[in-house]
């Protein structure tokens, strides 16, 4: 028999609706039995979450977490306990591994692993093509039966538009979405950050806006005539401006972006301080005020962390030889309250969308919502705790994080999965 949990005093947000409500939650059998005032049950463990909100648990459909082949820097089940402390109790978790996830048998062994050791829901994404050539299809119908829920090539771009042609047809028809990672490989190459004014006086080869630009103008192309597109990590002001008008012009396409590009910007890389080193790269102020508002106006649907960690000899060392990437799932929550909640005045559960019911419905997930009769994926926030982002607090492997030192504001306090809950207070059950 599962354990009974009684949830009362909280701030409920559900962000599909777009509601605010003080009231209780009853958790029985893993799944939402009661929602309502002042419910009471004598055989239910009581978790008081007075002056905190109560938000469906958060969904993060970008995450790397480098098993199998690169354990090194994260695995399931360290990936997964971060991602609880983080407040996220669904991920997806991207194909670029050793081997690539490229065949049912490679989704099949994530699946059975997850299956034992995994903290939280993971999804996994099956690449577009094989081993992320970007010429051979993967087998993209038998991943999908065998439990992938996307698929991508991320960190490379399918440049062969015919290749991108024929995966939008097959995942069209499998009614699951293609992430594009857009960003042209031969504008990128070599490139170290944002291209302009800071990459010129730090000596840095730049990688410029436009080759991230052309990559999702010809994506939506592609989608007007052949189908949904997903992209990944937006970062520019032009490219915002670019979903917006396809978007108003009915193509089908979303989008998403994370914390560390509406957070920081290419000058803060003048410290050649490696963590903030990543792909597509950190950009200017004016693309960074566009991506608030293409948050704000609905043109971004998603915040996603894109998690990637990397080991330290990976990322202490000069810039130019340093890996892209940072860890973002134990910072995600408390980063976007402070930016967009404290700082821009972004309403709540209009932020919470982001976070759940948004990926949701893009991954096709039954989640992301807070409903009686389903199963109670949920999180407690605390808006109100002040803290310092710090290495000792971090479960996942690696501490590769632009935040280390950075004070935040907004903390997870509670997780639950399937009704059990994992994280509580600084410590993963």
């Amino acid at each position: 028999m599962s354990k009974k949990y009684l949830i009362k005093n909280g701030m409920v947000i559900f962000p599909d609706s777009n509601i605010e409500e003080l009231m209780d939650i009853l958790i029985v059998d893993k799944k939402i039995q009661l929602l309502g005032k002042n419910i009471e049950n004598s055989e239910a463990t009581v978790v008081d979450a007075a002056g905190c909100y109560v938000v469906p648990g958060l969904i993060d459909m970008h995450v790397h977490l480098r098993e199998p082949g690169q354990e090194y820097k994260e695995d399931i089940v360290t990936g997964t306990r971060a991602a609880a402390a983080g407040g996220f109790t669904s991920i997806a978790c991207m194909p670029n591994t050793d081997p690539v996830v490229d065949s049912p048998e490679i989704v099949q062994f994530l699946m059975n692993k997850i299956k034992t050791s995994a903290k939280v829901k993971v999804y996994p994404i099956g690449s577009i093509t094989k081993n992320l050539e970007g010429k051979q299809l993967s087998e993209m119908g038998l991943m999908f039966s065998s439990g992938a829920v996307a698929f991508s090539d991320d960190g490379k771009y399918v440049h062969n538009s015919e290749v991108m042609k024929n995966a939008l047809l097959y995942s069209r028809t499998l009614g699951v979405p293609l992430i594009s990672h857009s960003e042209d490989p031969f504008l990128v190459e070599d490139g170290e950050m944002n291209e302009g004014y800071y990459s010129t006086i730090l000596g840095l080869k730049g990688i410029p806006a436009v080759a991230e630009e052309i990559a999702i103008a010809r994506d939506i192309l592609l989608a007007r005539y052949y189908g949904p597109v997903h992209i990944a990590h937006v970062s520019t002001k032009n490219a915002v401006e670019m979903i917006r008008k396809a978007k108003q012009e009915g193509v089908p396409i979303t989008a998403e972006t994370a914390p560390h590009y509406f957070w920081f910007t290419d000058e803060d890389v003048k410290t050649y301080n490696t963590n903030f080193k990543m792909k597509p790269p950190l950009r200017t102020k004016e693309d960074k005020d566009a991506l608030i508002e293409g948050l704000k106006d609905g043109t971004i649907d998603v915040i996603a962390t894109d998690h990637a960690p990397h080991s330290i000899d990976e990322k202490l060392c000069e810039f130019r030889l340093a890996a892209f990437g940072i860890i973002g799932l134990e910072t995600a929550l408390s980063a976007t309250i402070t930016k967009l909640y404290y700082e821009n005045n972004l309403p709540l559960p209009l932020i919470f969308q982001k976070l759940t019911c948004n990926p949701a419905r893009i991954l096709n997930l039954r989640s992301g919502t807070i409903i009686a009769g389903e199963y109670a994926d949920i999180t407690i926030i605390d808006i109100n705790k002040v803290y310092t982002v710090s290495e000792k607090h971090f479960y996942s492997k690696s501490h590769n994080s632009p935040f280390l030192g950075i004070e935040l504001k907004g903390k997870v306090v509670y997780t639950f999965v399937d009704g059990a809950m994992v994280f509580s207070k600084n410590k993963v059950h």
